[in-house]
């Protein structure tokens, strides 16, 4: 079980990266395909809009706020 757990982890830390790259590129289909299907830890999703936000992208910046957050 562990093993399946770390890949995921792997994988995570992978697309949260991509997805920081996406941001800054104001590549909006790419922030579409990245995002999680599940819940975003609330730092990360408020690193992600304060990185949106310098590039003052407002319909990356919508797509963010819509990520639900974990509880």
């Amino acid at each position: 079980m562990e093993h399946d757990n770390s890949n995921q982890n792997e994988h995570g830390i992978a697309n949260f990266a991509a997805l920081k790259t996406a941001i800054a590129n104001g590549e909006e289909q790419s922030i579409k395909e990245l995002l999680p299907d599940e819940p975003m830890q609330e730092l990360e999703k408020s690193y992600l809009i304060d990185l949106a936000k310098l590039t003052n992208n407002h319909a990356i910046i919508q797509l963010l706020e819509d990520i639900p957050v974990k509880k």
